[in-house]
C-alpha cells in the first residue's frame, strides 16, 4: 500500500503544477523563445567550429599530431 502513495494521477498532476504556479515558481523550464535563442546559438557557434575545423592551418596541426602519434606519414 505504501508504494501506492507516490503513484500520482492527471488531475493530482494538475492541482500541483496549478499550486506551483500560484505559489510564485513560474519559472520552471524554458520558454518557447529561450529555446529559438538557444537554438540559434547552438547553430552559430557550429558554423564558427566548422570553420576552424576545416581550416587548413587545423587540419596540417591535426595531420602532424597524427603522424607523430601512430608514425604515420601523410
Amino acid at each position: 500500500m505504501h508504494a501506492l502513495h507516490h503513484i500520482r494521477t492527471a488531475p493530482v498532476r494538475a492541482a500541483v503544477r496549478l499550486h506551483t504556479v500560484r505559489a510564485g515558481e513560474r519559472d520552471a523550464g524554458m520558454t518557447t523563445a529561450e529555446y529559438a535563442v538557444g537554438t540559434v546559438a547552438a547553430c552559430g557557434f557550429s558554423g564558427v567550429l566548422y570553420k576552424l575545423l576545416t581550416s587548413s592551418f587545423i587540419l596540417e596541426l591535426l595531420k602532424g599530431v597524427l603522424g607523430k602519434a601512430f608514425k604515420l606519414s601523410f
